[in-house]
């Protein structure tokens, strides 16, 4: 038994690594090797921390073998393909710097498993750019928060705990008085209830009609008159008073989350969310705020963004980083069949999985992988628990350091990707 699960040790400020508001004032004892959240976190925190780790080995084919056997398969794979893709992504700071080099030497396609919905955000900020704020804002100015597609919760457990209803704030002293607006279908708005128990207000639309409702408010704020009695089966009446609501904000906010928005041309709704914001601070003080980026997807489009100047999805096929968000997806090379290996790269114990491709595919992961076993499969550690590491914020603000907090014998993903690039290089 190691040193560090040898003893009972209780860690302060712990960061969570397993939504991407990285919330850090967990507090976590380890009993010999077992991990227990002594305060704060959420139940999202107690399932992954509170896991006891699997006995993995590596593997090819199914068959246990050394680390170093499964390395020189990678490596046999990656030097065979002629056009390779690295996907999945779930890696911390130095996971995605690596990979983004391996992807550099071998020519691949790189992609997150949430960029369908980063895209919805960054096709927006290329096209027309747009007015953003931090958790750290809304927490101490913020008077009004629209919530547009989203509860703010049902993803991100502690968002209200943390930002919304928290304890103090620099500036905003009536944080009781904070009103909460719902926009959008299945939300779940008993989760915003303030601490004086008034209910939030909702709007009730479909997905798919955001972009018209906000569309209308927009031109409601602008002063255009509207010579409707409804709009997606709203009351004029009712957006009238919202837009007055929007208009007399001090500091008011509009929350998406665009892996929420799934619907055709989605990227069209945060656009015209992002307008609508730019045009409020003509007249008050608005911003946006965007909820996504579990499994390192804030981290891996930034980390790419810092190396060849594009967010993910990239091919370095033709020698040079070449950026195309349709083109490049995942799902997207897959069915053309321009794939002959993939590499997936998963250390969150994420419920998404690596596709069931029919090329060789090599795996490295926190969990076994289901189903049809992978051409190779190498067990790594998990940021923030098996070893340190840093992670990206929602907001892409703040670069948080995670801790280690147990000792599994595993390899960071960032260490196996240096020794198949090593391998690589030496050969």
């Amino acid at each position: 038994m190691t040193a560090k699960n040898n003893a009972m040790t209780t860690y302060h400020d712990v960061p969570c690594p397993f939504c991407s508001l990285l919330c850090d004032d967990l507090v976590i004892h380890n009993n010999k090797g077992s991990l227990a959240i002594r305060k704060n976190g959420c139940q999202l925190a107690k399932q992954h921390f509170e896991q006891p780790p699997v006995n993995l080995e590596p593997e090819i084919k199914g068959k246990p073998v050394s680390l170093n056997e499964a390395v020189q398969e990678a490596v046999r794979i990656l030097k065979k393909s002629r056009q390779p893709l690295i996907a999945g992504l779930g890696t911390d700071v130095n996971g995605s710097r690596a990979a983004m080099h391996l992807a550099e030497k071998t020519g691949a396609v790189v992609d997150h498993m949430h960029s369908t919905g980063a895209i919805r955000n960054i096709r927006v900020l290329q096209d027309r750019g747009w007015m953003t704020t931090t958790m750290a804002e809304i927490k101490n100015r913020a008077d009004l928060i629209l919530f547009a597609g989203t509860d703010g919760i049902t993803n991100f457990p502690r968002f209200f705990e943390r930002v919304i209803w928290n304890e103090s704030a620099m500036f905003n002293r009536k944080l009781d008085q904070r009103e909460i607006i719902y926009l959008g279908d299945k939300l779940k708005p008993a989760k915003g209830k303030n601490r004086s128990t008034r209910n939030a207000d909702v709007i009730q639309c479909k997905q798919e009609q955001i972009g018209e409702i906000v569309a209308t408010l927009h031109a409601l704020v602008v002063g255009n008159e509207i010579d409707l009695a409804s709009v997606a089966g709203v009351k004029l009446a009712d957006l009238q008073k919202l837009a007055g609501k929007l208009k007399q904000a001090r500091y008011g906010v509009i929350v998406w989350a665009p892996g929420e928005l799934d619907f055709p041309h989605a990227e069209l709704t945060v656009e015209a969310l992002s307008e609508l914001i730019k045009y409020l601070n003509r007249e008050t003080r608005f911003a946006g705020f965007s909820l996504g980026g579990n499994d390192g997807g804030v981290t891996a489009h930034n980390v790419s963004t810092w190396l060849n100047g594009y967010p993910l999805r990239v091919n370095y096929g033709k020698g040079y980083p070449e950026f195309d968000p349709y083109k490049y997806s995942t799902r997207n090379v897959l069915k053309r069949k321009e794939i002959d290996a993939m590499l997936w790269i998963s250390s969150f114990n994420s419920v998404v999985k690596p596709p069931n491709a029919r090329i060789p595919r090599i795996v490295l992961s926190d969990t076994a992988v289901s189903g049809p076993r992978p051409t190779v499969f190498i067990p790594t550690g998990i940021p923030g628990l098996d070893h340190g590491g840093q992670l990206i914020r929602t907001d892409s603000v703040v670069s948080l350091p995670l801790k280690q907090l147990r000792e599994t014998g595993r390899s960071s993903v960032s260490n196996v990707l240096h020794q198949i690039l090593n391998t690589l290089q030496s050969g």
